[in-house]
């Protein structure tokens, strides 16, 4: 995709008459504006006679509107990219659902978007006990190969974020806002971290505020890239809980996290177990569940570099995970456990490519691991 394709599809989402639901479709199927123009029907893209009108306004256009001008000027920068629904390092799980976004802005590292996502959401206003099970279940999940996806909100997602940080993993930062702002703007150094090992994304126009209607939007991206979703702590009218409803209609697992009885803030996890989440009080127990659906994503993770108009991707952070690799690795694992740090200092082989060769070998069932330790099983 060249950088004037890019323009022109830009310049059409700056249409409000044209829904990105509509842009969307045919973005996926069609590899010009003038393809969509000469197509003899489409009636099934939800594309009327006026929409197609503003798409032959928009192949005409001479002068790039000042938004989408603005979106080709920010990713030439180093870090910025716009990724869309054609480019190899869209989230695949993405692709699936009812209205994918037709592309996504991404800061950080557009590859860590093809790692196998757990969401972890929940309370603003969590307890101390909710942030510290958040930092657990994300510190668990990440050394065992999986990212942790999540809102970049206060509470229970900022645990989630800060813990995966803090391991050196990958963890996906969806936002409500446009991707060159930060909300809670408290969550600023947080976020340039994220950047580093992992990524920022919006749907949104850079610019955006955060406003409310921007959430369910943010919402569905986060459990439409994910696995599954973590609900840990949420009042009974929360946003949380809608990006647990999301999931469902998304046929993603949906777990929820019990709580005390006391605890207002556990009475929606409470509600969501009776209608039939699963309850977990353990990542081992999302593995398990996850485990028949991981397997396809994690033959993807030779990571692709980023195909789009504008700027090319950055280095991957290693190979694709090769048989003697894995061999190398399990020769290093005896029936003692061993940390993720003792695996490094035996073998030459990149932090992101090990987390890969631990998750496959232990879904294979020939390790196992407990309390961040792996072992022969």
């Amino acid at each position: 995709m060249d950088q004037d394709f890019l323009s022109q599809w830009l310049t059409l989402s700056e249409c409000s008459a044209v829904p990105s639901t509509v842009i969307s479709r045919l973005l996926r199927d069609f590899d010009s504006l003038q393809a969509i123009v000469d197509a003899p029907d489409l009636h099934a893209y939800g594309a009327s006679s006026e929409i197609l009108t503003h798409i032959w306004r928009a192949l005409r256009q001479t002068v790039v509107p000042p938004h989408a001008s603005k979106a080709l000027l920010w990713c030439q920068q180093p870090g910025n990219y716009i990724i869309t629904r054609r480019d190899r390092a869209y989230p695949p799980l993405l692709k699936e659902i009812v209205d994918p976004p037709p592309w996504l802005f991404v800061r950080g590292r557009p590859e860590t978007l093809l790692l196998p996502q757990v969401a972890i959401v929940g309370s603003r206003n969590c307890s101390v006990d909710g942030r510290e099970v958040a930092a657990l279940f994300a510190s668990d999940l990440v050394s065992r190969g999986f990212s942790i996806c999540s809102g970049l909100a206060r509470g229970i997602d900022t645990a989630a974020h800060v813990s995966a940080c803090k391991a050196k993993a990958a963890t996906v930062g969806i936002l409500g806002c446009g991707v060159d702002k930060v909300y809670p703007s408290s969550n600023f150094h947080l976020a340039q971290e994220i950047c580093h090992i992992g990524a920022l994304v919006s749907e949104l126009p850079l610019g955006s505020a955060a406003r409310a209607e921007h959430f369910p939007r943010r919402n569905r991206v986060i459990s439409g890239m994910s696995l599954g979703v973590i609900v840990i702590e949420a009042a009974e009218r929360s946003g949380s809980l809608i990006t647990a409803r999301m999931a469902i209609e998304q046929n993603r697992e949906v777990f929820a996290v019990p709580g005390s009885i006391r605890n207002p803030q556990s009475r929606g996890c409470h509600r969501m177990i009776r209608e039939g989440a699963t309850l977990v009080d353990s990542s081992e127990q999302v593995i398990e569940q996850l485990r028949s659906l991981v397997e396809f994503q994690i033959e993807s993770l030779g990571i692709p570099r980023v195909e789009h108009a504008v700027v090319e991707s950055p280095a991957t952070t290693g190979d694709k995970v090769t048989g003697k690799e894995e061999r190398e690795v399990l020769q290093q694992i005896g029936y003692d456990p061993v940390t993720v740090d003792n695996l490094i200092e035996r073998v030459n082989i990149e932090l992101s490519a090990l987390h890969t060769i631990l998750l496959r070998l232990e879904l294979s069932g020939r390790i196992r691991c407990e309390s961040g330790r792996y072992a022969l099983s």
